[in-house]
């Protein structure tokens, strides 16, 4: 059992029931009990839960297991039940990103994930980024409806979990959010108004923790949210969980950390300094710069080779299903292939002579045909247009010039880094030599670069199942230093420099 070691959620007290000669309040005699096992100097009991509390001591014969979570010094209990209770007490780690939302239920006794699942982020229909999300938030009644989306969301979700596994939402006690900061904002139902406007300031960056009821949230009443900290207003909570994951943090070497999504999150840094930074590199990864672009799915392209003698184009699809779209990790590998062959020049431009038939020109822009039509699940031919490398040049080109900008700001260079770990869906599909072949990512050995999968839903399940967690989370975040992008006089000069393949200084990808 976890609470055996002291370091879970769970605390089991077993208390000298009162007497005339021992008649200590229920309230005092348990926070007293709490305070020796905790070594605490407080510990809170909500008002709800003291009016249960004398009889839920008597009916239990003072034998309880104590559910409590802990702001900074804090102690709270959230929940009292019978130490021979065989219903388990749960937990639910949540990772609300701007497209998807996971959410996983958590044993508290065992630390154990029981169950996952998933669902698109509902805000969607109100705008495909964090831009248009926060302009529709400013419309009249625009917040309060981004917040109603996300929070039925999320108790679909909740009830889903618990028919699956057969419990009670009654029985979650515990929940930790981590999300981007305009997403915290809108699970809050905070305005995003001023984050993106200079000097781009958030409403709060430690929100620590919120009675799950008072958001919304159909779980235990006394349940609470710990919602992650933002280091910036555009450095949210889900990356201080994916540095906890990561583990960089602890590292003795410097190592960074990536998370692509809607925008480019990045972390450099080890156990004793961190520095970063995000800006928009995001939709190539995303795949919002093609017009077949797609997220990633059955009969999805995410592979991509051609053949340098015949230009045959060879596609890889999820489930091996007939191509209807590409996503973020395809599109990569087809320009990278593209280049390695020919088929496009250092700028980016379709060369004719090369791309031959396939080539095509719609309304006076060029296409290159990836999938014909009778081979497409569409009917229709798959083409990518070179506004669609324009766009992804652009991206990449923004998402090196990132890197080399928080790289440069403690004077280091790409190869003092001893791993580069790649979170979210862009780190668990991407292929880094593709990445590295138009100059994406830095011209690193390949050794180095380690996947993280979705390390915001991997911190905030860290965060279920040890105290000591929490004042980790809270000295990531203290020690961040914060760059800011949008004011970095440095950054076009080199964003300029980025935009050819692979780059123009062919000595970094050599």
């Amino acid at each position: 059992m976890m609470n055996e070691k002291n370091t879970g959620w769970i605390r089991h007290v077993s208390l000298t029931p009162p007497t005339l000669q021992n008649n200590t309040a229920d309230a005092d005699r348990l926070i007293r009990e709490l305070k020796t096992r905790l070594n605490a100097d407080a510990v809170d009991i909500d008002l709800y839960l003291l009016k249960r509390l004398p009889d839920l001591l008597r009916r239990y014969e003072y034998n309880v297991d104590c559910v409590l979570f802990k702001d900074r010094k804090r102690w709270l209990v959230t929940g009292v039940t019978h130490s021979k209770d065989t219903s388990s007490i749960y937990g639910l780690a949540v990772d609300i990103g701007t497209t998807r939302i996971v959410m996983r239920l958590i044993d508290l006794s065992t630390g154990r994930i029981q169950a996952e699942t998933f669902s698109d982020n509902p805000q969607i229909s109100a705008g495909p980024d964090i831009l248009a999300r926060i302009h529709f938030a400013d419309q009249d009644g625009g917040l309060d409806r981004l917040n109603k989306m996300i929070i039925d969301a999320l108790n679909r979700m909740i009830m889903t979990l618990c028919d699956s596994c057969n419990i009670k939402q009654h029985n979650i006690y515990l929940l930790s959010v981590a999300g981007n900061t305009a997403m915290t904002h809108l699970f809050m139902g905070l305005s995003p108004r001023w984050i993106i406007r200079e000097p781009y300031i958030p409403v709060i960056n430690r929100p620590g923790l919120v009675k799950a009821k008072e958001l919304g949230i159909k779980v235990n009443p006394m349940a609470r949210a710990l919602i992650f900290p933002n280091a910036g207003s555009y450095f949210g909570g889900d990356l201080i969980a994916g540095i906890l994951f990561s583990g960089l943090n602890k590292t003795e070497d410097t190592a960074i950390l990536v998370d692509v999504g809607t925008n480019a999150e990045v972390v450099l840094g080890n156990k004793d300094w961190l520095v970063a930074c995000a800006g928009a590199a995001g939709p190539a990864m995303e795949c919002g710069v093609t017009g077949m672009g797609m997220m990633a799915g059955p009969g999805v392209i995410d592979q991509v080779v051609i053949d340098h003698d015949t230009y045959n184009i060879r596609l890889h699809t999820i489930n091996n299903m007939p191509p209807e779209g590409i996503c973020g990790s395809g599109l990569i590998d087809l320009a990278a292939q593209l280049f390695l062959c020919g088929m496009i020049d250092i700028k980016g431009k379709l060369v004719p002579s090369i791309c031959g038939s396939r080539l095509k020109e719609k309304d006076g822009i060029r296409h290159l045909v990836v999938a014909y039509a009778e081979d497409s699940a569409t009917g229709s031919d798959l083409t990518i247009s070179q506004a669609d490398i324009d766009s992804l040049i652009r991206s990449k080109a923004a998402m090196y010039t990132i890197l080399e900008t928080i790289i440069s700001s403690v004077g280091i260079s790409f190869k003092d880094l001893s791993t580069f770990y790649v979170a979210g869906t862009f780190g668990s599909f991407i292929n880094p030599r593709s990445a590295i072949s138009i100059g994406m990512l830095p011209d690193l050995p390949i050794d180095r670069y380690k996947s993280l999968d979705n390390s915001s839903i991997g911190g905030a399940t860290m965060a279920l199942t040890s105290s000591e967690y929490l004042d980790e989370i809270d000295n990531i975040r203290d020690r961040i230093t914060y760059l800011e992008l949008n004011v970095n006089q440095e950054f076009m000069n080199r964003f300029n420099s980025a935009r050819f393949l692979p780059h123009t200084d062919p000595l970094l990808f050599s």
